[in-house]
């Protein structure tokens, strides 16, 4: 029996995460950043790696004892650099965010301008968002999409013109189509400035080559390593060809933006369970995986579209599908869950010009990596798109039986009633637990 030693040292902590294992195998994980790791890349994240401290690089750590810790971080670099194209990795960055705030350190001089996709758009907080770091150190300038939720490419370079950033970031965190990477390039040399791609959400799908990868166009790469790439927590810094050229400096730069300038010592259980997963991507299984993860998304949103959902522009080129809920006079805070007690797991999310409060936002935000990884594929995307519009439709009657204002629905004892009284809800769970349980995750990949 797995945990045996933690259910006798601590028989709580043993309680909470059988708990856990037994929801994640019995609901749909549908939040587009979260995946099922392989039980390869648990066993390494477990390892006695995670005992030893190594700050500093490999053939130049501050401690004693990195013999084997030099070799794992070394392994996880070349299969990084080698998988993604690129001549230089750090892996060190505990998660996206230090990564992000990395890049800023180490090209950016204190009040320096530069661009992100907004928040309310479909960027993340670290590309410039108020409140943040980078925003408060650093001075940021906010690029949106368009009315049809596409990223507006004229406003960005006239942004650039007027405030001469001397960093772009081309990345997103809810946004459903392809980033043109070339025509950001053309923007950032017209102005001089590095960009940089944030590939957070879409790592899996260019090593697995479903999505144009940056590489070519773009001087730094940051990603998380789980998500679509299905690794464990944690983040990367990649320098390309093309940064190197601009600055030969690049690789060291970003090396000493982590250590000193972050973060003492790096996650040595989470690197090497990282090179675990590197090497999965590498395989051909996974080409095909990152290419159902698309397919997938694809099939989803064209059953979600049918069955009377709206759309951010109107479906999806990725792994990701953003959709809007007032049409339904619902909140996206109602909407998530009451997915959520039908064993679908997805969040709510602010959609593009939302008119409702940050906290309670007008849409919903899922994707495909985590259901894919348990071998879903089209027919499956039939079934769970129907579950979603038909849980839209019935919880939109009992909301609007409440009152017309969806504003009501802020009330979290709202928004329990309007569920509580759901006929399709329990249905809809009890059909999820027998397609988990038809696609078990003990039997994942590899």
């Amino acid at each position: 029996m797995p945990f045996t030693l933690v259910r006798k040292s601590d028989p709580t902590v043993y309680s909470l995460i059988q708990s856990e294992s037994k929801r994640q195998s019995e609901s749909l994980m549908m939040i587009p950043s979260e995946n099922h790791a392989s039980k390869a890349v648990e066993e390494a994240l477990s390892s006695s790696f995670g005992n030893k401290y190594a700050e500093g690089y490999p053939g130049r750590r501050y401690y004693q004892g990195n013999e084997f810790a030099d070799k794992v971080e070394q392994l996880c670099i070349d299969r990084a650099k080698k998988l993604f194209g690129v001549p230089y990795v750090n892996v060190q960055p505990h998660s996206g965010s230090p990564a992000n705030f990395a890049v800023l350190l180490a090209l950016l001089s204190p009040g320096d301008v530069y661009m992100g996709l907004s928040l309310a758009s479909g960027g993340h907080l670290t590309h410039g968002a108020r409140l943040t770091a980078g925003s408060t150190f650093f001075t940021s300038v906010q690029y949106d999409v368009t009315p049809d939720g596409y990223i507006d490419y004229d406003q960005v370079m006239a942004l650039a013109i007027k405030h001469k950033p001397k960093l772009i970031i081309a990345g997103t965190t809810a946004y459903p189509r392809l980033i043109d990477w070339k025509k950001f390039r053309a923007i950032a040399n017209k102005v001089g400035a590095y960009l940089q791609a944030d590939v957070a959400h879409l790592a899996g799908l260019i090593v697995g080559g479903a999505y144009p990868s940056p590489v070519p166009y773009v001087d730094i790469v940051t990603t998380t390593t789980h998500k679509s790439l299905r690794g464990p927590r944690g983040a990367m810094i990649m320098v390309t060809d093309v940064g190197l050229k601009k600055n030969p400096d690049l690789g060291k730069k970003i090396n000493s933006a982590i250590i000193p300038g972050i973060q003492g010592g790096p996650h040595l259980n989470s690197i090497a369970a990282l090179a675990v997963a590197l090497k999965e991507a590498s395989s051909t299984s996974f080409a095909k995986y990152a290419a159902q993860i698309v397919t997938n998304a694809g099939e989803l949103a064209k059953v979600m579209t049918a069955g009377g959902m709206k759309l951010v522009t109107g479906g999806t080129d990725s792994h990701l599908i953003l959709a809007d809920v007032r049409p339904y006079h619902l909140l996206g805070n109602t909407m998530a869950e009451g997915c959520e007690a039908a064993g679908i797991i997805l969040n709510r999310n602010g959609v593009p010009h939302d008119t409702n409060p940050p906290f309670y936002p007008s849409g919903i935000r899922l994707g495909t990596p985590g259901i894919t990884s348990r071998g879903m594929k089209q027919k499956e995307m039939k079934l769970i798109g129907t579950w979603l519009t038909d849980i839209a439709k019935e919880l939109s009657v009992l909301a609007q039986q409440i009152g017309p204002d969806m504003l009501l629905q802020k009330d979290p004892a709202v928004r329990a009633h309007i569920i509580a009284k759901s006929k399709v809800i329990p249905q809809v769970h009890k059909a999820v637990k027998a397609l988990c349980k038809a696609f078990p995750l003990k039997d994942r990949y590899n």
